[in-house]
């Protein structure tokens, strides 16, 4: 779908992918107006297919858009192009296990013009791609490096929407985790350096305690953090679960003292691919340390498997968060 001030979004249809053909001017690769969406749908017991809480990812489009100065794309355009995508391309959704389609929404600033302003036109497009399991001979856990060196958001910053600015700005650390020999970064608050924020692209969770009594703490949305629909998921079961959920700051020293007395007996990160990702071993110049005994943990695996057979229709759908399409 196309946008132009003065005429609103126009031309929406659905085509055969392939190249877009740009003006060497177009103002998102000069100014960087771009954010984008992820999701999944997933073959259901029955034959049918079924995305996932695809109105919480429409309503954090509108945010990216409006954080942007874009015009967003009304809740009801966006689910009806991914809806029609998946309907077109249903024989591309997977059946194996945890096997998905994964599907990318986004929007770009299309007007060809040199000045630093918002766009008058805009591009909407939805694309699609089958995608394996994300751990595909079982769940390991990741090491992680704890960045000191560079930032990914500030306060009154973007770090809430999914803008393309974001993720350039980290590939650089990212690269500095791995040459320390970890598979993903750590942000810290810009302000202290002190407080954890994600893992890479992913929102964090820490698990204090063990067994029915455990409670899980996760860093609050300040506005520097992601808003993380797994994330959201996970609070809800895990709350269902009987486990206490708390949103608050969470310093490095209080995981890396929690680690040694063993009161934080996990850690994972969680996110649209992976669902939960377990961490196990941390690295910062100021010294690593290992999170239990480096394996995934029963808290952190009991809840992935509870969202995907969720999300997969193993079990009944309570919460009304699969949306049917095919």
């Amino acid at each position: 779908a196309r946008y132009r001030t003065g005429e609103g979004w126009y031309d929406a249809r659905l085509t055969a992918y392939g190249p877009l053909q740009v003006d060497p001017a177009t103002a998102a690769l000069h100014y960087a107006q771009s954010i984008f969406e992820g999701l999944k749908a997933y073959a259901q017991p029955d034959g049918s297919v079924a995305t996932f809480r695809p109105e919480a990812n429409a309503a954090r489009f509108v945010r990216g858009a409006q954080r942007l100065a874009m015009p967003p794309v009304p809740d009801e355009a966006f689910l009806a192009a991914v809806d029609a995508l998946v309907e077109a391309d249903r024989d591309w959704v997977p059946t194996g296990a945890d096997q998905t389609l994964y599907l990318r929404p986004y929007q770009l600033a299309s007007e060809p013009f040199l000045g630093v302003r918002p766009a008058q036109e805009y591009l909407f497009l939805v694309i699609a791609s089958p995608a394996g399991p994300y751990f595909p001979r079982g769940v390991q856990p990741v090491s992680v490096y704890l960045s000191e060196d560079y930032i990914r958001a500030a306060p009154g910053g973007t770090g809430e929407v999914k803008c393309a600015g974001n993720y350039a700005a980290s590939l650089l650390a990212q690269e500095q985790a791995i040459a320390a020999g970890c598979d993903q970064v750590v942000w810290l608050d810009a302000l202290e350096k002190r407080y954890v924020e994600e893992m890479g692209g992913m929102n964090l969770f820490f698990v204090l305690g063990s067994g029915a009594g455990a409670e899980l703490v996760t860093p609050e949305l300040t506005g520097t953090l992601l808003p993380g629909i797994t994330r959201d998921s996970l609070i809800t079961l895990a709350r269902e679960r009987g486990h206490r959920v708390t949103e608050r700051r969470f310093s490095v020293d209080e995981w890396r003292a929690g680690v040694a007395d063993g009161s934080v007996t996990e850690t994972f990160a969680c996110g649209t691919a992976a669902v939960i990702t377990p961490v196990g071993e941390v690295k910062a110049r100021t010294g690593g340390f290992t999170v239990g005994d480096g394996t995934p943990g029963p808290i952190a695996m009991g809840l992935r498997e509870a969202l995907l057979d969720i999300q997969h229709g193993r079990v009944p759908d309570t919460r009304g968060w699969l949306h049917r399409v095919a």
